[in-house]
């Protein structure tokens, strides 16, 4: 280009297009469409709009969503914070409220033995004793309140990892959105040019008018994609209505999986995995409530994300002899009138003690901070109570010589009963 050599620079620039397209080379690429552009401006005008539409993609890829990620971290780092001063005041508050509840049922008893003791005072003492009984029904009130302000605390936090992924997600489409509207801007601004032409060339008015619908229809695709992630998001942060719905389970289950996913990356930039899906293409809709199976996927999905990260953060001889990388999967299948859900990671394990006690309420293996105790507990009761499905896990614990190998991890089966029409 500095010796204006065009014909040689168009050359050379094709080559090296090439050369970093077959090492996926982006930075290459966008130097090399950027000069052909500028090149086949007048030369080739078709051509040149080509190579520009190129250059414009991969700018995008490589610069686009920087921004984003930066209010994604800051934003989850906000709601981080925000849950565990929540969860800790929530916390303090029911530990006091049970020492109350102590109390009063002390001073319960302590009225029936003088009632016992002292029968000329059994009116004054059956008053007394109505008013501790009193006592003892507000505390219990105010105790299963708190309880369900910690259940609704675990709904929120839930919806809060979500937003990271959420973010990612909808970035996508919504680039796609922007890049082909401005695609589309160009494309109208070279027809208007060539319908001021004395002679017009209406194959390359054709090819415009193709390239403007197809530019159409991934707008109105891509709008679609954005409008159902948030779709997705104002249903799962809205409280369930209890009513159930058909529910395509296979896309409910790969929605939260890659949100999970995002979520996390986006909180931790080191952090890393594979994640793969198998589902049955068969797998009809079943009844459901939409929202809290979806916390049930979250959840366990969020569990098998940490375990996994758990062990790769382990020194190297404790990660096993062979090289480790860290796998979560989503495998559903229909069995009878069952629809089993496996969630399965390779990370740490749990020791028979922690299955035993894995789905009680406030159990938790997390460090103080981390976790309220009440997400498999209120998973177990969503599967149980409100669909009438089993919750299982089977895992092998890492700190067992005995079980180093292949099978080290855990798995969440869910299994869902259905009627068939």
């Amino acid at each position: 280009k500095e010796l204006n050599q065009p014909d040689s620079c168009i050359y050379y620039a094709k080559k090296a297009l090439a050369e970093g397209k077959l090492t996926n080379y982006k930075y290459l690429m966008l130097d090399a469409s950027t000069l052909l552009a500028e090149q086949l401006e007048s030369k080739n005008l078709k051509e040149a709009h080509y190579y520009l539409k190129l250059s414009k993609e991969i700018n995008d890829e490589l610069y686009g969503s920087k921004k984003v990620q930066e209010l994604q971290k800051t934003i989850s780092e906000e709601q981080q914070r925000q849950r565990n001063i929540e969860t800790q005041r929530i916390a303090k508050e029911n530990q006091l409220k049970q020492y109350a509840l102590i109390l009063g049922l002390g001073m319960l008893l302590l009225v029936a033995f003088f009632l016992y003791r002292n029968n000329q005072k059994e009116k004054n003492a059956k008053n007394l004793l109505q008013q501790q009984k009193e006592k003892v029904e507000s505390t219990l009130k105010e105790l299963k309140s708190t309880q369900t302000q910690l259940i609704q605390s675990e709904k929120l936090a839930s919806l809060g990892e979500l937003t990271a992924g959420i973010a990612h997600e909808i970035q996508n489409p919504l680039n796609f959105v922007n890049n082909f509207s401005e695609l589309s801007v160009d494309l109208v601004k070279d027809l208007k040019d060539e319908f001021k032409k004395p002679e017009k060339d209406e194959a390359y008015i054709d090819e415009l008018f193709d390239d403007l619908s197809q530019n159409q229809e991934k707008i109105n695709h891509h709008g679609k994609r954005a409008s159902s992630i948030v779709k997705g998001m104002l249903e799962h942060s809205r409280a369930s209505t209890g009513v159930k719905e058909l529910t395509d389970i296979n896309k409910l289950a790969e929605e939260y999986l890659r949100l999970s996913y995002h979520g996390l990356r986006a909180k931790d930039k080191d952090f890393n995995a594979d994640f793969k899906t198998e589902f049955d293409p068969t797998l009809p809709k079943i009844e459901v409530i939409p929202q809290d199976i979806g916390r049930v996927l979250l959840n366990l999905i969020n569990n098998a994300f940490y375990a996994v990260n758990q062990r790769s953060q382990l020194p190297e001889s404790l990660k096993l002899l062979e090289s480790y990388t860290p796998s979560v999967s989503v495998t559903t299948q229909q069995i009878d009138n069952q629809i089993i859900i496996k969630v399965k990671d390779n990370g740490i394990g749990m020791s028979e003690a922690t299955k035993a006690k894995v789905f009680q309420p406030f159990f938790t293996t997390k460090p103080t901070g981390q976790g309220t105790g009440l997400g498999l507990s209120l998973a177990y009761d969503i599967v149980t109570k409100g669909h009438g499905g089993t919750l299982e896990v089977v895992s092998v614990d890492e700190g067992n010589p005995d079980s180093l190998g292949k099978g080290v991890g855990s798995e969440f089966i869910i299994s869902l009963p259905f009627k068939t029409i």
